[in-house]
């Protein structure tokens, strides 16, 4: 028997259940039950952070894993960080101003009604 090559691990990977990510880099958001809002960077179509990260999360509201998740930085009203978070738990932001974070800059060239413009380094 053979181990499995890349290309035939990856032909078996379920689609997710949601069809579209519903943000998209530069998208400012807002989570839905934990006060902190923060910028799309980057987006994962099925949960793809590690099993300890996932069983930290009390069951009780822990989301599922075929969805699309975000890579956000993230701002509250204490200090600003990178968050990874599904679907289910952001929303648009109502706010719509700057996100206050170190790393901005380095990957957006400003905001546009509401939004922030990818640098052109970061487009895929």
């Amino acid at each position: 028997m053979t181990p499995e090559s890349s290309a035939e691990r990856l032909a078996t990977v379920d689609a997710p259940l949601i069809g579209r990510a519903n943000f998209a880099p530069g998208d400012i958001v807002r989570h839905r039950m934990f006060d902190f809002r923060g910028v799309v960077f980057d987006i994962d179509p099925v949960f793809a952070n590690s099993d300890e990260w996932y069983e930290a999360i009390p069951e009780e509201i822990r989301p599922a894993k075929a969805q699309p998740y975000y890579h956000l930085l993230a701002e509250n009203g204490d200090s600003s960080y990178i968050a990874y978070v599904s679907q289910q738990n952001l929303l648009p932001d109502a706010e719509g101003g700057p996100i206050d974070h170190p790393q901005i800059d380095a990957m957006f060239e400003g905001l546009d009604d509401g939004r922030y413009r990818v640098r052109a380094i970061h487009r895929h």
